[in-house]
Formats: structure tokens, C-alpha cells, sequence
């Protein structure tokens, strides 16, 4: 049986194992499994390896986007570009593993954006600094728009959440949230003037569980298109899948490229 599955904590809120599961029922694949692997220090992903000898790829979330780097044997062009890994390939090879760290995020991301703004935003405010919000960042900047990031700390961001100001928020009409914060049970929402969230801006949380988060939920009311990270969770799965199949041909096309 091959196994994959998502490491990061926490995890239970996850919606990756049941895409998986549907998609390997969809398609007939009996041999592969996904399952949840809650892990709270990366320092012991070695030790979770050698628990399941079947791992043959797995996928990587908060916190552990930018620490997994440390423990893969090389990254792919997209993940070094990105400075992040959600997706690792385990490769066996004469009794020995070697860890390839790979980057999806931007693949989902890209489909969402597309779906989000059709035509493209005058700039985006990514608020968090994490690798989910370098691969926005990267997908952004690689599309020609103005992009600056929104961190607690003013050494990791181009601006703090105490700094943003009303005509901040006007100037840039797409804001994504890149942060936990609205997750499963939580009630918070990044803190920024949403006084001034117009119908004018598009609101994005990466977070998809659950459907309508805090943040959506308070563009909504100032009368702001949004949208949640679904897609892009979707897209980026499939990306994984087919970079663990080496990369051939995906058995499950991009939708967004349909």
C-alpha cells in the first residue's frame, strides 16, 4: 500500500484525506492511502519516517512550511523560488531515502486568482508572512501585481497591522488571508480596518474550513466579493499528485485549466 498524507498540527481539521479518498475511489486506485499526521515539533519528522516505511510523498502545513527546507535532501525550482515546501517525495534507492521538497501552493493559488479576479487587481495586501503567503506573494508578483506583505512584526513585513490606514486599505483592492486565524472553531480574523473594505475589493482566505470564515464574513458585510481557499486546497492536491507520480501526466487535470 502507498501511503501519503499531511503533516502539520494542527491537521484534524483537514479536508485533504477526503478529497484523496475520493479521488482514488473515483478513479479506481486501490493501492494508496492518505492519511492525517499531526506533528507539533518538525524535529521529529525523521522518527515519523522511519514509523511508516510506506511513505511515498507527503504533503506539509502550518507551521512547518519553511522548517521542513532543513530536513529534504534537495527542492525543485518552484519551492526554492517560493522559500516554502508543501509537498515532499520520498525516494527509496539501494536501502537509502532521499526527501524531495517541492512547492503546490503557487499551482492552487494561481487557479484561485484566476476564479477570484478575473480581471487583475490594482495591487494585494497579503496579510502574514508564512509559506502559504510567499507562495501568494510569488504567484502575485509573478503576474505583474503590486503585492505588499502584512506582519505582526515590522521586521518581516512592508507594513505592520498597526500601520494600516484607511487609505492603505483603499490602494489595494485584493486582500488575502494567509494567516490561521478563522480556522475550524476559531472566531478571530486578522485585525485591520475593515471600515474601510469597500464593493470595490475582493476578499480571499486561504483558510476553507470553515466555508465562510470571520474574515469573509466581514467583507461581506461592507458588500466586498469573497472567496475561500477551496480551490486552491483542490488545485494544489493535485499538483502534489501528480509531482509524487513523477511527474507524467496528472491523472487528475488542473480544473482551472479546463
Amino acid at each position: 500500500m502507498r501511503l501519503f498524507g499531511l503533516v502539520g498540527y494542527p491537521v484534524a481539521q483537514s479536508q485533504s484525506p477526503a478529497f484523496f479518498h475520493q479521488l482514488f475511489e473515483k478513479e479506481g486506485i486501490v493501492d494508496a492511502e492518505y492519511r492525517l499526521f499531526p506533528l507539533k515539533d518538525i524535529r521529529f519528522l525523521p522518527e515519523l519516517m522511519a514509523e511508516n516505511p510506506d511513505w511515498v510523498g507527503f504533503n506539509v502545513t502550518h507551521p512547518h512550511k519553511q522548517a521542513v527546507m532543513s530536513y529534504v535532501d534537495s527542492l525543485t525550482k518552484e519551492a526554492e523560488e517560493v522559500g516554502a515546501v508543501n509537498t515532499v517525495l520520498v525516494m527509496r534507492e539501494n536501502g537509502k531515502v532521499r526527501l524531495v521538497g517541492h512547492n503546490t501552493d503557487g499551482a492552487g493559488f494561481a487557479c484561485l486568482l484566476r476564479e477570484a479576479c478575473p480581471q487583475p487587481p490594482r495591487a494585494a495586501l497579503v496579510l502574514g508572512t508564512g509559506g502559504a503567503a510567499k507562495a501568494v506573494f510569488n504567484v502575485l508578483k509573478n503576474n505583474g501585481i503590486d503585492a505588499a506583505f502584512v506582519s505582526r512584526q515590522s521586521e518581516k513585513g512592508d507594513y505592520t497591522y498597526n500601520e494600516l490606514t484607511p487609505s492603505i486599505i483603499q490602494r489595494y483592492n485584493l486582500i488575502i488571508n494567509a494567516t490561521p486565524l478563522g480556522m475550524a472553531c476559531d472566531t478571530r480574523c486578522p485585525d485591520i480596518p475593515y471600515s474601510s473594505i469597500t464593493q470595490q475589493h475582493t476578499l480571499i482566505d486561504l483558510v476553507y474550513n470553515p466555508a465562510v470564515t470571520p474574515f469573509m464574513q466581514k467583507g461581506r458585510e461592507r458588500a466586498a466579493r469573497v472567496f475561500n481557499g477551496l480551490t486552491m486546497l483542490h488545485e494544489q492536491a493535485l499538483a502534489s499528485w501528480k509531482f509524487w507520480n513523477g511527474g507524467g501526466e496528472c491523472l487528475f487535470p488542473f480544473s482551472c485549466n479546463k
